[in-house]
């Protein structure tokens, strides 16, 4: 610079703006959040002047108004954003568990962008309940006498456990203490809707006795809680939930059952065991039973609540009922996916959860050839393998079960496999695998078709 004091050669904020350039910018962000960029860009040079940097030709007005305008877009660009999910984890609960069908995403698009009929019975013309929208299709599912619906899983245990048994004892085997994420603890549920938490049994072997000696004139129920994100196994005994439920009736105790996951078909088709299905826990007596919509059954965030219509009723009556209601765009997206399992083929082929674990393993290891083929390609890369691999479906289900994958594995020629993690990460749309033994893995089960281009694209540019 050709001033003895650099600072006073630094273009002022209004000098940045009238660069022609940034009136692009200026069409498509408010005017306050550039001048800040701005004024952080010259806060920053300022800084370096007084470390002692030389910054000639680094700190004209051109410069720093094309600083500026990175830094308002970077600013500016969603938290929120798409991924290419590259892990395998079917349901990863960090990237927004199950993807949803696309008649559910066009239901709820649809019910975003305009009005419908909520809470408005079009027949009659007066007011119904939002959860006719979804009670009919839990009913039909799982053979439940009525049904509702609020915003997860864990709010539905509070509201049950508040609306049939605040003020009173529940009992829970000491092995169902589940705590799922977040810290969140079967205890702190109870706790929360003020019922009185009774362990009985061990935490490996609960008997029907167990239960029986522990009820009271206090009793409201007997709860039964999947294992969802565990297992106990070896020398174990549990009480099944038909035994629970005749016990339940001796006594004139309602049997609560939370069966987690969600399943609405039967996952040994895919090579799983030990999912309970919904409607087997209707089918063999339990008062009210629970389950999630955003795991095994593939859609929106949601906790169902399916039983007797006496029970359903006193849960909706309860305050919190509108606390925890689903709001329109998740209650159509929640009809859609429900519908979608009236005809269990149809939701084999459109439900992407079922979808992706239906798939063969020889459609997976060609995938994997063939992306193989494509990343070898690629300056930069200095090998892309197909290999057989192993997943597990994940979002605190089916966790001590793999399924069998094909992966391709990545070794870029100049950048750490953290580097290139890194740097795929922050593409857009950002693209998400696995670390091992130095490479970046690719499991194309989580990855769709249609992303296998933009996938190879990222690739290529983060190298």
């Amino acid at each position: 610079m050709s001033d003895a004091n650099p600072f006073r050669s630094l273009p002022s904020v209004t000098d940045v703006l009238a660069v022609p350039d940034l009136q692009s910018v200026l069409a498509d962000e408010p005017r306050e959040l550039l001048v800040e960029a701005i004024r952080a860009e010259l806060a920053l040079v300022r800084e370096r002047l007084k470390a002692g940097e030389n910054l000639d030709g680094q700190a004209t007005a051109e410069v720093l108004a094309q600083a500026a305008a990175a830094r308002l877009r970077k600013q500016v660009e969603p938290k929120l954003r798409r991924v290419i999910n590259a892990t395998g984890i079917v349901l990863h609960t960090n990237l927004g568990r199950a993807p949803m069908a696309d008649a559910a995403a066009d239901a709820a698009r649809d019910a975003a962008g305009g009005y419908l009929n909520l809470e408005l019975d079009l027949e009659t013309g007066k007011r119904s309940s939002r959860q006719d929208a979804i009670r009919e299709w839990v009913c039909r599912l799982t053979g439940a006498e009525a049904a509702t619906a609020v915003n997860n899983n864990a709010a539905a245990t509070v509201i049950v456990l508040r609306a049939l048994c605040q003020g009173k004892e529940v009992i829970v085997s000491r092995g169902q203490l589940v705590e799922i994420g977040g810290s969140f603890r079967i205890p702190d549920i109870m706790a929360v809707s003020g019922a009185v938490l009774r362990e009985v049994g061990t935490t490996n072997i609960t008997r029907l006795r167990d239960y029986e000696a522990a009820i009271t004139p206090n009793t409201a129920a007997l709860l039964q809680v999947h294992c969802s994100n565990y297992r106990v196994r070896g020398f174990t005994e549990s009480v099944p939930l038909a035994d629970l439920v005749a016990l339940g009736r001796k006594h004139n105790v309602p049997v609560i059952d939370d069966v987690g996951s969600g399943a609405l078909i039967d996952y040994a088709r895919f090579g799983f065991d030990g999912e309970p299905l919904a409607r087997d826990s209707v089918a063999a007596g339990a008062d009210v039973v629970l389950f999630s919509g955003d795991k095994l059954m593939g859609g929106p965030q949601a906790g169902l609540i399916a039983g007797a219509r006496a029970h359903i009723q006193r849960i909706e009556k309860d305050p919190l009922m509108r606390a925890f209601r689903l709001d329109k765009m998740t209650l159509a997206a929640l009809e859609a996916t429900l519908r979608l399992y009236l005809d269990e083929g149809r939701a084999l082929r459109d439900v992407p959860t079922l979808r992706m674990l239906a798939t063969p393993l020889a459609e997976l290891e060609r995938r994997a050839r063939r992306l193989a083929e494509q990343l070898a390609a690629l300056p930069g890369v200095a090998s892309a393998d197909a290999v057989s691999d192993v997943a597990f479906v994940g979002g605190g289900s089916l966790p001590d079960q793999t399924c069998p994958a094909w992966v391709v594995e990545v070794k870029a020629a100049d950048v750490s496999d953290e580097e290139l993690a890194l740097r795929l990460r922050r593409h857009q749309p950002a693209v998400l695998g696995r670390l091992r033994d130095g490479k970046l893995v690719l499991d194309v089960r989580t990855v769709f078709e249609a992303q296998e281009a933009a996938l190879v694209a990222a690739v290529a540019s983060s190298i």
